[in-house]
């Protein structure tokens, strides 16, 4: 029982990783209906470039390690707001109108762009960062056996856990969260009642980019590193999540992409690890035509 309690608590922060990450893809989702493979890649982009601005600030401007790692972080956040107007003005905005398919072969070239950006930054090579805050605080223990997560995952996991509710209350309550969700619905009628939706469109993606930069952020503070190609892993895993959870409720998505981390984690507890991706995203697979199935029959 405290083995599983482990693999939970270990699924806890791996889920509130995908659930911010999902909720700021449903933001630019419901506003394009398209699919977004960007999304995952400015994940792992704006995460591996806090890595490289840290051993800067800590290697050529000799900041100490704390000072280190805010700079590192505000670089991966300024990346991230100025990749989200890029790619609301230049790749979503000019797209939206055409074919499906546009929109996933464009997303997918600025994903590969990406990563080759930052595979050619770090001249190919792995940066890692030292373990933070890596001092467990101890849940349960009994015969020997502990259950433990550290400073670092308790940290984060509040954090995120606080972006997401005020991000969900802010969508219900403000201006910008009303305005959201009639160009979602409608951006035709949307505009007839005064509604900008091209500027709704620009913010949304900078608020979904920087939601993406932060969970990036996080996961290398807490993993030490995140390869070139984690990207796409994470953009189609988002994707699925998104699909099986909701398109158009942030809120939703969270939830949904917040029980698959919890769900991947105790697989890799349990069973070979090696299958773990196969397994969840046919679980995906399985439910999305499951569902389908029942709406298609429904009176």
């Amino acid at each position: 029982m405290l083995y599983f309690l482990q693999q939970a608590l270990f699924g806890i922060h791996a889920g509130a990783i995908y659930a911010l990450l999902a909720f700021g893809y449903v933001l630019v989702n419901a506003l394009l209906r398209r699919t977004n493979l960007a999304h995952g890649a400015l994940f792992a982009f704006c995460g591996h470039a806090m890595i490289l601005a840290t051993l800067f600030g800590w290697n050529v401007l000799w900041l100490t390690w704390p000072a280190a790692i805010g700079f590192g972080a505000l670089v991966g956040l300024a990346y991230a707001a100025i990749l989200g107007m890029v790619l609301s003005r230049h790749i979503f905005e000019p797209l939206r109108s055409a074919a499906p398919n546009t929109i996933v072969t464009a997303t997918l070239g600025v994903a590969i762009v990406l990563m080759e950006a930052s595979r050619i930054a770090a001249g190919t090579r792995d940066y890692w960062l030292p373990p933070l805050l890596s001092e467990p605080i101890v849940f349960a223990q009994a015969e020997g056996f502990i259950v433990t997560l550290t400073l670092n995952q308790i940290i984060g996991c509040l954090i995120i856990f606080m972006i997401l509710a005020a991000s969900s209350v802010f969508l219900a309550r403000s201006r910008f969260g009303r305005n959201w969700q009639a160009v979602a619905d409608d951006p035709f009628a949307a505009a007839l009642c005064g509604v900008d939706p091209p500027r709704i469109f620009r913010l949304a993606s900078i608020f979904a980019a920087l939601l993406a930069a932060i969970s990036g952020i996080l996961a290398a503070a807490y993993y030490g590193n995140i390869s070139f190609g984690t990207g796409l892993v994470y953009g189609l895993k988002v994707l699925f999540v998104t699909a099986a959870g909701s398109y158009t409720s942030p809120f939703r998505a969270a939830l949904g992409a917040f029980a698959f981390g919890i769900g991947e984690t105790v697989w890799t507890g349990y069973f070979p690890s090696e299958w773990r991706d196969a397994w969840m995203l046919a679980f995906l697979a399985a439910t999305l035509i499951l569902r389908h199935s029942a709406r298609d029959d429904a009176p």
